[in-house]
């Protein structure tokens, strides 16, 4: 797949969401990297963004370049630390939007269970693997379809926190996101100038009092 210039967008300030002394959580814009990448010109990201304020914020967890809304970072390595923890140890309650391709038929709600695994000829991108992939579980419902768009809004929970999940659960659904330019289709891509995923909502307990903490971060489409 042949690459496109790194265009981050415009550095207006930081939309902190929550922040204390031990965490910091953030609203990331779409089109931004939420670390450094590879390459030259590819400097520019939110974890860099989020440092010139906060020189001990720490990248925890990442959302695709293309994904706008929560992230959390810890402040400090025993933050860092702790956080990563509860995400690995899937003590984080994610939510996330998005505006799939096509009016949704199967069931309102429901789960998706298919194996993912790296599409090794094609990469960075993945696929389903019935007999490689590692255990992909995706929970979701219908908020809205939209007959004259063709279009359907759904509300995503990624049980698993595979690489690029949602997105491949959509297409293997046969309504990829709109905006997608790996797994979408030309007339799926056409409807939208961004990739119409965002991350709306988190909930964990803050490691270091252990109080449930509750961030909200509407969809901005």
């Amino acid at each position: 797949m042949p690459s496109t210039p790194y265009l981050p967008p415009a550095d207006c300030g930081l939309d902190i969401l929550h922040l204390s002394a031990q965490l910091i959580v953030v609203n990331k814009p779409s089109g931004l990297l939420c670390v450094p990448g590879r390459g030259a010109g590819k400097e520019d990201c939110l974890s860099r963004r989020v440092q010139a304020e906060y020189a001990d914020a720490l990248i925890v967890h990442r959302l695709d370049m293309g994904t706008s809304g929560i992230v959390v970072m810890g402040r400090g390595a025993d933050a860092q630390r702790a956080l990563s923890v509860l995400f690995q140890e899937r003590e984080v309650r994610k939510r996330y939007q998005a505006v799939v391709d096509g009016c949704w038929t199967a069931a309102a709600m429901g789960e998706i269970d298919l194996p993912i695994s790296g599409d090794w000829p094609n990469r960075p991108k993945k696929m389903v693997d019935h007999v490689m992939g590692r255990p992909s579980l995706t929970r979701y419902r219908v908020i809205d379809i939209d007959t004259a768009r063709a279009v359907s809004r759904i509300e995503l929970d990624p049980l698993t926190g595979r690489s690029h999940q949602l997105r491949v659960h959509m297409e293997a659904m046969g309504y990829p996101i709109i905006g997608d330019d790996f797994y979408g289709t030309p007339e799926s891509c056409a409807k939208a100038e961004r990739l119409m995923l965002h991350a709306c909502e988190i909930e964990f307990s803050d490691p270091a009092t252990g109080v449930p903490l509750r961030v909200d971060c509407p969809a901005p489409f």
